[in-house]
């Protein structure tokens, strides 16, 4: 029995190639070659006109939070249902999250419970495309905008998704992205900020430098106290490969996610939704189990582990976390991680492997 990730990267003799072409002659005076490159066709492909490469999205972030001026006793309104990497920058800069809940269709930040938790120190929402889903950010700008707060986009999980006609971490104030090897394009590790707004965008630029403004022209001279998230030569060669074939890439998921859908049509579940106007990029495609229908996650993951096949947990809420303070009253971000798991997904995961993991899904749901 051949053994099922959850996920995987599609990496072909495109990629090999120009990984190749930066180890044997990205130095020197082509050290920054591929970063350039890859920074200025993702922000073609978003239609923004500025990217800053780094090494992580989790660096974004903190790079584009710091930027913006938060800092301590400001507040970041952020969904609970969440991964811990869109919260600790906040604490990186000693400001305080604050954990809303989501709504129950797209598992993202519900605007009105942001409206109801911004105080006189709210600074920022962070919208995070969970899986692929894309919040409302219509409903978020009004609010950012009445407010006169920052709006972010966390696309980390969310290349490939639109937004009525807009690709997501084009809209907000700036977006970040992930180019972790579990994503649907990636670099290894790695991550991306992009922006619309010159101020941030040079910001951020010289606090990737060590402070060091690129208008300086002293040798090893930094202007502020900065940081160093930068991504490597190598790596954005293989985002320029992974760019080249974003459409397959993107294509690939959708097929996955379409393939479960048709497989588990007639259970008492839902999966990602892609509202009117929207496309979804299906990175990671999730199963939520109907309230008051018996299952048991822990033993549906125990089922795929037996049969060769890897699952993940839905994200627990944030606040559940040891280090926060815990917050049930978001019902929706406590009811949903027991009922819910996300499925194996990559570019080759073929019909039958699919039917494989829906036969459990069923046999869990009853």
């Amino acid at each position: 029995m051949t053994r099922i990730q959850y996920t995987k990267p599609s990496i072909t003799d495109l990629e090999v190639e120009f990984a190749t072409d930066a180890a044997r002659n990205g130095w020197g005076s082509a050290c920054y070659a591929y970063i350039e490159r890859f920074e200025r066709e993702f922000a073609a492909f978003l239609g923004v006109p500025h990217a800053i490469a780094t090494s992580s999205c989790t660096g974004a972030l903190h790079l584009g939070l710091a930027a913006a001026g938060i800092g301590a006793g400001d507040e970041v309104i952020v969904a609970d249902t969440n991964w811990i990497a869109s919260v600790a920058p906040i604490t990186y800069l000693n400001a305080t999250p604050v954990f809303v809940d989501v709504l129950p269709d797209t598992w993202c930040i519900d605007p009105a419970a942001v409206e109801a938790a911004i105080t006189p120190r709210t600074k920022a929402i962070i919208a995070v495309h969970l899986y692929g889903n894309l919040a409302d950010l219509n409903a978020l700008k009004v609010i950012a905008d009445r407010h006169d707060l920052l709006l972010i986009e966390d696309a980390a999980e969310a290349f490939g998704s639109i937004y009525h006609g807009q690709r997501a971490g084009s809209v907000a104030d700036f977006g970040i992205f992930s180019f972790h090897g579990t994503k649907t394009l990636t670099t290894g590790e790695g991550g991306l900020f992009v922006t619309s707004r010159p101020d941030l965008y040079q910001k951020v630029l010289t606090l990737n430098a060590h402070g060091r403004d690129s208008s300086q022209t002293k040798q090893f001279w930094s202007d502020v106290i900065g940081y160093k998230y930068k991504m490597s030569n190598l790596q954005a060669a293989i985002g320029c490969a992974q760019l080249q074939r974003a459409d397959e890439l993107i294509a690939g998921k959708r097929r996955v996610f379409e393939t479960y859908s048709r497989l588990l049509a007639d259970l008492p579940i839902r999966m990602n939704p892609e509202p009117e106007g929207c496309v979804n990029g299906y990175w990671m495609p999730t199963v939520v189990v109907d309230e008051g229908v018996a299952f048991d996650r822990d033993a549906l993951l125990d089922a795929f582990k037996a049969n060769q096949i890897d699952g993940r947990v839905f994200f627990w809420p944030v606040s559940m976390l040891p280090m926060f303070e815990d917050k049930p009253e978001n019902k929706v971000s406590y009811s949903l991680y027991p009922r819910a798991v996300n499925l194996p997904t990559y570019h080759d995961l073929t019909e039958e492997e699919m039917q494989r993991v829906a036969a459990l899904i069923r046999s869990a749901i009853g």
